[in-house]
């Protein structure tokens, strides 16, 4: 088991010591107790009231945040004809059919997001076995699947972040900045949690949203309450 840094070891007492209440508070804790040197990012994980065994309760989707990531998401298209010139036009850092897939087959990764027409998710079938375990390939449910590629692409390009639970059923989700302030990232978290209720199962039965815990790239989970984060 890997032993956690003295810093993450001052961060965690300094925040014991804090009477801590409101979300905004919490996101600004977050902020005070990043000791990174890099803007390290801000995300959330969401334990569900669903059962991760069952297909059918799976919970997957995306939301365009309004303020963005903070980083450059580098898309590519998987499209041919007047469709890849619609890509191209729309910023994808790369399009292709064949030659696409030959260039994944070889190794190639260096993207953070990809979409697909529909007339060719057969060739992008060859790729399922690279892509879908990092959780990169094409899908209609999420939006990346469409003939829709320059809309897809200003939102992906823009800030749209996909979801889904793991088999623990739980959801894990960057949705900013260090450097965005609690407002910004506030603004993000709402967008994000309306987001995943609005995908709730219609088999699960319960509490869907558990828990919420924030924290950053290398900082202490903080606990915060679905009706705070709603209510402003």
């Amino acid at each position: 088991m890997s032993k956690r840094g003295k810093k993450y070891a001052d961060a965690k007492s300094t925040i014991a010591s804090m009477n801590i209440g409101s979300v905004v508070e919490t996101l600004d804790t977050v902020i005070k107790t990043a000791t990174a040197k890099f803007d390290e990012t801000v995300g959330v994980d969401i334990v569900l009231g669903i059962d991760a065994t069952k297909g059918e309760q799976t919970v997957r989707g995306s939301v365009l945040l309004p303020h963005g990531v903070g980083k450059k998401v580098r898309v590519i298209v998987f499209a041919k004809g007047e469709h890849f010139e619609a890509a191209a036009s729309a910023g994808a850092d790369f399009v292709g059919a064949e030659d696409l897939v030959e260039k994944i087959e070889s190794g190639w990764m260096e993207f953070d997001a990809a979409v697909a027409t529909p007339d060719v998710m057969g060739l992008v079938g060859r790729v399922a076995k690279i892509l879908g375990p990092r959780g990169l390939l094409p899908n209609k449910k999420i939006g990346t699947v469409t003939f829709d590629v320059a809309g897809i692409v200003k939102d992906l390009k823009q800030g749209r972040v996909s979801f889904r639970n793991d088999k623990a059923g739980v959801l894990h989700a960057p949705f900013g900045k260090i450097s965005f302030g609690s407002g910004k990232l506030l603004d993000n978290l709402k967008d994000l949690v309306k987001s995943v209720q609005a995908h709730k199962p219609p088999t699960s039965k319960g509490k869907f949203i558990k828990k919420i815990v924030l924290s950053s790239t290398m900082g202490v989970g903080m606990p915060v309450q679905l009706e705070d984060i709603l209510g402003r």
